[in-house]
């Protein structure tokens, strides 16, 4: 259970890393914006062009009309999914935040639930889509199948009834997010470090069972055979802290 109630929250951050992403990001920024607004959500909407070659960029400035909370960055340094989520969470007004893809595959109806859970006073939201109320559409079945023997081993090796770890659609306050820098991983394995280390650090989190869709647009940015031992290394390093600092980094 979460401690107990702090202030309320008053601000949500979306933050959403963009590579390329010319084609998704309208219906998704839109679908997002509507459902915020409709919910009378707090929020702003940071995305991140992370070294776009595309409109990606021309197609945000053109988007901020309609979308007065949208507030777009470039990241111009180091490139890569982590750095641009990082780069993201470095921008952010908020006090609480959400990670979303730029594709639509995340359902802004999950990200309202996550806000009203993190103001019942959870530190983190999770969601599964692999929880009784959880859904995936047209999921590829190879990514599919590394992903749930991913997910076993993250669940034996920490000891954690969390069946999706892998998944960047997650909520966090801002306390956590500082809590848990710095942040070491460049690539898609910061989905994982953060939720683990969030666990292993003493924050209080709650699973809910969310919908994942498939992208309509563009392709996939994760390269399976490129995140094995990054997945690895940050998995072995968060491991170690849990069971060898003797609680050095533990919530205070």
């Amino acid at each position: 259970m979460p401690e107990a109630s702090p202030a309320p929250l008053k601000l949500y951050s979306i933050v959403i890393p963009a590579h390329n992403e010319e084609e998704s990001l309208p219906p998704t920024l839109r679908a997002l914006y509507e459902v915020l607004s409709r919910e009378q959500v707090p929020h702003e909407i940071v995305v991140v062009d992370d070294a776009s070659k595309d409109g990606t960029w021309q197609v945000l400035q053109d988007l901020r009309a309609a979308i007065p909370t949208l507030a777009p960055v470039q990241n111009k340094g180091p490139n890569g999914f982590g750095r641009a989520v990082v780069f993201g969470l470095n921008h952010m007004q908020g006090d609480a935040c959400t990670i979303m893809m730029a594709d639509a595959s995340d359902s802004p109806a999950d990200a309202v639930r996550y806000w009203r859970l993190l103001n019942e006073g959870w530190d983190c939201v999770f969601g599964s889509r692999f929880v009784k109320g959880g859904q995936v559409v047209d999921y590829p079945r190879v990514k599919l199948w590394v992903n749930r023997i991913a997910n076993f081993l993250v669940r034996i090796g920490f000891a954690i009834a969390l069946n999706d770890t892998t998944n960047a659609f997650k909520a966090y306050r801002r306390t956590v997010i500082e809590g848990c820098r710095p942040f070491l991983s460049p690539h898609f394995n910061l989905t994982v470090e953060i939720p683990l280390k969030a666990i292993v650090r003493g924050y209080t989190w709650t699973v809910i069972p969310i919908s994942w869709h498939n992208r309509k647009y563009g392709e996939a940015k994760l390269k399976i055979k490129e995140m094995g031992s990054r997945y690895f290394f940050i998995c072995a390093y968060v491991w170690l802290e849990k069971y060898f600092s003797r609680g050095d980094y533990r919530k205070r």
